[in-house]
């Protein structure tokens, strides 16, 4: 596991302590979490032991990570919040990311389930995806400032939480994350920590 600082910028008023697993260096490359992609499910067709393996994949890195956060920020607890994916009609076999992370979340001391503290209400343009994705209704907005406020209802009990946000991969120039940092803030939570499973190689600073 490797620390790195998330950055104020036009989406986020302050820099975020954060955290990532590995490095993404894109799809099917040696060392890379595919399983990032395989959870995805983009279509919802990969067949159950593919998905099944991959979840116990990313299980894996949890149980190996978030002690060690926890461990490093020196807290009473932490609260888990996930970054909402994009869109708000995926299949259960589409959100094994969350349903992982909660498995975790409820095996480990002084960590609480806020999974569903942050909810899509509206869908939003799923940035991974190039423009010209075949069979695949890419609608809602482009990130903006505020989008996740806008598009997403945020539960009341994030105030006053030390709470840990989770996504599957951090790419600094999406600003997806710094948005739902910068929200959660807004709503008044007590602090907030980032941890991603995997960061883009590229946008490494």
């Amino acid at each position: 596991m490797y620390k790195f600082t998330i950055q104020s910028n036009r989406y986020l008023s302050q820099d975020i302590q954060a955290f990532y697993h590995t490095d993404y260096v894109g799809y099917q490359s040696p060392e890379n979490p595919d399983y990032i992609n395989t959870l995805k499910n983009t279509y919802g067709n990969f067949l159950n032991a593919k998905l099944n393996m991959a979840v116990q994949e990313l299980e894996n890195v949890l149980f190996e990570d978030m002690p060690k956060v926890f461990q490093v920020l020196q807290l009473d607890s932490l609260t888990v919040c996930v970054v909402p994916r994009a869109k708000t009609n995926y299949q259960p076999n589409q959100l094994l990311f969350r349903s992982a992370i909660r498995n975790v979340v409820n095996q480990l001391n002084s960590f609480s389930d806020g999974i569903d503290y942050i909810v899509r209400h509206t869908n939003t343009k799923t940035t991974h995806l190039p423009a010209n994705t075949p069979n695949y209704n890419n609608d809602g907005a482009e990130p903006y400032p505020g989008i996740t406020i806008k598009t997403c209802n945020i539960s009341s009990n994030v105030r006053d939480k030390n709470i840990l946000l989770i996504d599957d991969l951090y790419t600094r120039t999406v600003n997806i994350d710094e948005d739902a940092i910068q929200a959660l803030l807004k709503k008044g939570a007590h602090s907030v920590t980032f941890y991603a499973v995997g960061r883009t190689v590229y946008n490494r600073f």
